[in-house]
């Protein structure tokens, strides 16, 4: 007698549902018909006061200075901004042109983002609007501190303060706090103060041992005792 083996049903297993989370870092770094990847040279300027405001931009690598010029010619450093930054964004509040300039400080890679497609984006996707909310809530509690700072603080404890924040110290992306190249004038547009106290106090760090010069500018974490210090 011929057996019949048995046969078992066995139901299809099912596919996994889980949709994969939107990967904000992914997205920042491509390219696309409203996203364009522009290259700087260095003191090439990404925008002008002035220029029609239709994007956002983020910055990839290499370092961006913002500056100010009121009615009299008189310039002023707003921010120096680096990789993982947006700027330009006040055109997703109805700015119709740039209230300031943005110039590259050393060659710089930047993702230009249609102001259509950032609205798009930021409506659909949790994990940019996420990041994008939380860095603009970083950058005014940074505007704010910068204000207490001016009203409050000496001019070597701004400058110090100014070479940590530039240093991007507690920021694991540039653990050894090497300063972009920038000059002393800058930094004296930045705190408020005239270039010859900036190489005072310079040179002072320098003798403490706060600050030291190996091929670029370097921050030692024990410059944090001028910022703290009453």
């Amino acid at each position: 007698m011929r057996q019949i083996a048995s046969t078992r049903n066995t139901k299809p297993k099912k596919q996994s549902t889980q949709t994969l989370a939107f990967d904000a870092q992914a997205f920042l770094d491509s390219a696309g018909v409203s996203r364009k990847v522009k290259e700087f040279k260095k003191a090439e300027a990404v925008y002008a006061q002035g220029d029609a405001a239709g994007s956002v931009m983020y910055l990839q690598s290499g370092g961006v200075k913002l500056t100010v010029i009121n009615e009299v010619g008189k310039e002023a450093v707003v921010a120096i901004l680096g990789p993982g930054d947006f700027f330009g964004e006040g055109c997703l509040a109805g700015q119709p042109v740039r209230i300031g300039t943005a110039s590259a400080i050393a060659p710089t890679s930047v993702l230009v983002i249609e102001k259509s497609e950032m609205f798009k984006v930021l409506h659909a996707e949790h994990g940019l609007s996420d990041l994008f909310i939380k860095f603009m809530l970083a950058r005014n509690i940074r505007i704010e501190a910068d204000l207490v700072d001016q009203l409050f603080n000496s001019s070597e404890k701004r400058l110090a303060r100014t070479l940590l924040l530039l240093a991007r110290y507690g920021k694991q992306d540039q653990p050894h706090g090497v300063l972009p190249k920038m000059s002393q004038e800058t930094l004296a547009e930045m705190i408020g103060t005239t270039r010859s106290r900036v190489n005072f106090f310079l040179n002072k760090f320098r003798r403490l041992g706060f600050i030291k010069y190996n091929g670029g500018l370097q921050i030692n974490t024990s410059l944090l005792s001028v910022v703290l210090h009453e």
